[in-house]
C-alpha cells in the first residue's frame, strides 16, 4: 500500500510452507536470550527503527532483536485479515465463497487495498480482528478503527501469526492453513522482496510485505514476514521497520538484516543467494 508505490526489487526466491510437520505444543513466548545477544551483535548498521523475530517451528525456539517494539503493520496485516475470515468461516461450518476467494487472492497476491477494505468489513473490522487474534494467540497486535493499515504489532506477534497459519495445533484447520500458504507463495513478482532474501535458492517463501509512507514525516514503514527455508531448515521470520528514508533504502536494509539474522540463528555463513 499504496497501490502506486511498487517495489523496484523483483528478486523472487522460493520455499516451502505447505505440508509442514506439526510443531511441539508450545507457543513462541520465551526468547532464547543468548542467541538474541548474538543476533544483536551480528546485525549490520541499522537506520530508522527495526525489529526482528525468528521462530524455528521444529522446537518453538524464538530469537529476537527489539522483537517486542511496536510498529505499524501497513499491508502485512492482510494476512491477519484473511486468517480472521478463514477462522470465522470455520466457526460457521462453511468454506469461503467464490467472491471471497477472488477477493482474498487479490488482497494477498497483489496487495490490493480495495480487496482489503472489503474483507476488513466482512470480518467486522477492528473488533473482528481482535477476536480472531485472541484465538490465534496474538497478544500484541492492536487494530484501530481508522485504518487496517495502521494496526500496531510486534515482530514477535507476527511470528506467532505465522506459526498459527503454518503448522499444526492451530485454531485454523489444515485446509485454511494450506489456502493461506498457497496465496502467500503466489505473491506477484514485484512484491517478492524482503525476508525472502534469506531463503535458500530454488525455494518459494510464503511471504507478505507491507510498505507505507507516513504523511507527517515523509519517512517509510517497510515490513516483511514469511515462512522460509534457510540452510535447509524451515524458519518463520518477521522484520519490521519504520523511519526509513525511502522505500528502496528500507528494502535494502531489511534484506541485509534478514540475511544476517538467519545466518546467526542457524550458524551458517551470511552469503547472498
Amino acid at each position: 500500500m499504496p497501490p502506486s508505490d511498487t517495489p523496484t526489487s523483483t528478486d523472487a526466491r522460493t520455499d516451502v510452507a505447505r505440508g509442514a510437520d506439526p510443531r511441539p505444543a508450545v507457543h513462541p513466548a520465551i526468547a532464547d536470550a543468548s542467541a538474541a545477544s548474538a543476533l544483536a551483535a551480528a546485525l549490520p548498521g541499522i537506520t530508522g527503527n527495526l525489529s526482528v523475530a525468528i521462530l524455528r517451528p521444529s522446537d518453538g525456539r524464538l530469537v529476537g532483536y527489539n522483537a517486542d517494539r511496536f510498529h505499524v503493520t501497513a499491508s502485512i496485516v492482510k494476512v491477519d485479515i484473511l486468517a480472521a475470515l478463514l477462522l470465522q468461516a470455520q466457526q460457521e461450518h462453511r468454506t469461503l465463497t467464490t467472491t471471497e476467494r477472488s477477493t482474498a487472492a487479490a488482497m494477498i497476491e497483489h496487495s490490493d487495498n480495495d480487496a482489503a477494505d472489503t474483507l476488513w468489513s466482512a470480518i467486522g473490522g477492528a473488533a473482528g480482528l481482535r477476536t480472531a487474534n485472541s484465538a490465534l494467540g496474538l497478544t500484541d497486535t492492536e487494530p484501530t478503527g481508522r485504518s487496517w493499515g495502521l494496526t500496531r504489532t510486534t515482530a514477535a506477534d507476527q511470528v506467532r501469526l505465522l506459526d498459527a497459519i503454518t503448522v499444526g495445533g492451530s485454531p485454523l484447520d489444515a485446509a485454511s492453513r494450506a489456502y493461506l500458504a498457497d496465496l502467500m507463495t503466489a505473491v506477484e513478482a514485484g512484491q517478492t522482496w524482503g525476508v525472502s532474501a534469506a531463503a535458500d535458492s530454488g525455494t518459494t517463501p510464503a511471504l507478505k510485505n507491507g510498505w507505507l509512507p507516513r504523511d507527517a514525516t515523509g519517512l517509510w514503514v517497510i515490513n516483511s514476514i514469511a515462512h522460509i527455508t534457510h540452510a535447509g531448515r524451515p524458519l518463520l521470520i518477521a522484520v519490521l521497520s519504520d523511519n526509513q528514508q525511502s522505500m528502496p533504502t528500507g528494502i535494502t536494509q531489511l534484506e541485509t538484516v534478514a540475511r544476517a539474522a538467519t545466518a546467526t540463528v542457524t550458524g551458517t555463513p551470511n552469503t547472498p543467494n
